[in-house]
């Protein structure tokens, strides 16, 4: 009976007492990744394979060896502290390492490094399904995305779940994952697999984490950093996202980042949401902070991603494990089979954008290999560029790694109103850097990226003999493109459904740019102005005068800022509050909001002198009165 009383007596203290005091707040350190494409072994400054001799030159970054190693030392520094490892997907894709093993190879270095959780890309649909499948049956993680749905025949059943928790340190932490809405204009996850819409499956996740009293929700994401600002961080109850895809490096030191890292976020709950990526090819460890209140709520976030360069020592044991792998594929990779007297550039960021070296070359390699079929105009997808090639002896292993996905040439016939629509599908997704873009040969265009999508070509042009002439709708012209597009990827549905005459040609894009470098070497890069984007007339109209100083070098000048309520801010009359967008620049505000750039000096002092060109997106800017 006292025994009874006293232990009554005590519960109810218990309950008194900890219904008056707060709990403590909870530390979550999240390491993540983001679109390892394959880069098993480490890679030089233009994202190919490094060379001993760079190695040799401590010039090398990345590999899974130096990543497992990075992994490795984080986690013994971060020991007794609640601490997540989790991937943003396209593991898959970029080396002869995929082409060879198919997936196996990462899985098998991804479970070496233990991650938590993972969810899927749109290339690890590269291969179907069935080479998703076999990913599946050999990773020793769970892999989460709630939008990918498959149907009872899908060979992948059940092992991607919408969501899953995770108990860490005595909480529950719920992952939610989500990939890119338009997967099955990237790449093939087949009929068995639908893939839904990314805001309506993670909003649904998420309520379901809540049911379960999950209060501390990461949305782990493969559809890109403006997708991840504009949408998911807004999803109600989401309170981190750790993205990929769009390959964005986020920092709060190199002036390069698209934004800084964390970029806060307003939720419509009324509290911050941090969003982080971290570039690309194991070039970066992400690296984390988050601390939450007691009721779930985050109340900081801090961090920066870490550069897997040189200092990092690789992981011996993981180094021999590649090397090994390595062994069947060395003598077709170290095959030289060209000499270029400059780097090639096929940056993603140019790639994407505008004509680039390697887009040039590629579409000019495909337009020779069947110029005597009668074709004459080449059209390929920058995305489907995935390197630059650096100056001198060029391997065929260096040619598979700008053109890894095994993509054969393929002709068809079509209209040149045909020819115009697949060229507004390619500028359809511009601000995205959508790999869409149309790289070309045989034919020149201009456009103007201010235009609503669908209206955005200016002008097009075809050669025919060494002169070009405008486009003519009506007329039937013969066209050589890669077998994905020829098949409707990339949106390029008009080439599908109004191509005749279709015919896979065959060799793989890789042999016939190898090819093309053997008969044109020593190779020089080039770029001849056949993509040109025409400013608009509204930027014509506000671009500073020529003679002023400019606080940059810059050559791209930015649009004019605007205020919340979108409308220019000329001649501000008391401080107000802007946040910066992607292509703001201090001259640019300073003449939306003063009517006069040379007053760019004002924002800078009001702001701690940031750099005047490489604004952090994101980041909100007080602009004092003029």
């Amino acid at each position: 009976m006292i025994r009874y009383m006293r232990t009554g007596l005590m519960t109810a203290s218990i309950l008194a007492l900890s219904s008056g005091a707060a709990f403590a707040d909870y530390e979550l350190n999240i390491l993540h990744i983001n679109d390892l494409h394959s880069r098993i072994e480490s890679i030089n400054k233009f994202d190919s394979t490094c060379s001993a001799e760079e190695e040799g030159k401590n010039e090398c970054f990345g590999g899974v060896a130096r990543l497992k190693a990075l992994i490795d030392q984080k986690r013994q520094e971060l020991s007794g502290k609640n601490t997540l490892l989790l991937n943003a997907g396209d593991n898959f894709q970029g080396s002869l390492f995929f082409t060879t093993y198919k997936g196996l190879a990462e899985a098998e270095f991804l479970n070496l490094m233990k991650f938590d959780a993972m969810t899927v890309g749109n290339h690890e649909f590269d291969e179907s399904e069935d080479g998703l499948a076999g990913f599946l049956d050999k990773i020793a993680f769970p892999v989460v995305t709630a939008n990918v749905l498959p149907s009872h025949k899908s060979k992948i059943g059940d092992r991607i779940k919408p969501s899953i928790v995770l108990e860490v340190g005595g909480q529950k932490v719920g992952i939610v994952g989500a990939v890119a809405n338009d997967t099955p204009e990237l790449s093939s996850p087949g009929p068995d697999i639908l893939i839904g819409d990314d805001v309506a499956t993670t909003t649904a996740a998420v309520e379901e984490l809540k049911k379960q009293g999950v209060d501390k929700i990461i949305a782990l994401t493969h559809v890109g950093y403006p997708r991840d600002l504009a949408a998911i961080a807004k999803i109600p109850d989401v309170d981190v996202v750790v993205g990929g895809h769009s390959h964005s490096l986020l920092s709060n030191t190199d002036p390069k980042a698209e934004g800084p890292y964390p970029t806060m976020v307003d939720n419509p709950g009324g509290y911050k949401v941090p969003v982080v990526q971290a570039a690309s090819y194991t070039k970066y460890l992400g690296d984390l902070v988050v601390t939450f209140d007691d009721k779930g709520v985050v109340k900081a976030a801090k961090g920066d991603p870490i550069l897997v360069d040189a200092s990092v020592k690789p992981d011996e044991a993981v180094l021999a494990r590649v090397a090994e792998l390595g062994k069947p594929i060395e003598e077709l990779r170290s095959k030289i089979i060209a000499k270029t007297e400059e780097p090639i550039d096929g940056s993603r960021e140019n790639c994407r954008t505008k004509e680039c070296q390697m887009g040039s070359l590629v579409a000019d390699a495909m337009l020779d290999r069947v110029k005597g079929q009668g074709v004459t105009i080449a059209i390929t997808n920058g995305g489907g560029l995935r390197a630059s090639i650096d100056a001198g002896d060029v391997s065929m292993g260096e040619a598979i790694t700008v053109l890894p996905f095994q993509n054969t040439v393929a002709t068809f016939q079509i209209k040149g109103d045909g020819i115009r629509e697949a060229l507004e599908n390619g500028l359809s997704k511009l601000e995205e850097g959508g790999g869409r873009f149309p790289q070309v040969a045989g034919m020149k265009y201009s456009f103007d990226k201010s235009k609503p999508v669908g209206s955005r070509v200016v002008s097009v042009e075809v050669k025919e003999g060494e002169s070009y002439v405008a486009l003519d709708p009506a007329k039937t012209y013969s066209l050589v493109t890669n077998n994905y597009m020829r098949n409707g990827g990339d949106g390029y549905d008009v080439f599908k459904d109004k191509g005749e005459k279709a015919y896979d040609y065959g060799p793989g894009l890789e042999t016939v740019l190898a090819d093309y470098l053997a008969a044109h070497q020593p190779f020089k890069p080039y770029t001849d102005g056949r993509i040109t984007e025409v400013a608009s007339a509204a930027s014509a109209a506000t671009a500073e005068p020529a003679a002023e100083a400019k606080p940059a070098t810059d050559t791209a000048a930015a649009q004019p800022a605007a205020t919340s309520g979108g409308e220019t801010a000329a001649a501000a009359s008391g401080p107000q509050k802007h946040v910066i967008a992607k292509g703001d620049t201090l001259w640019d505000l300073a003449k939306a909001f003063y009517g006069d750039g040379a007053l760019w000096a004002k924002i800078s002092e009001a702001n701690g002198k940031p750099a005047p060109r490489h604004l952090h997106v994101g980041t909100e800017l007080e602009i004092p009165a003029k």
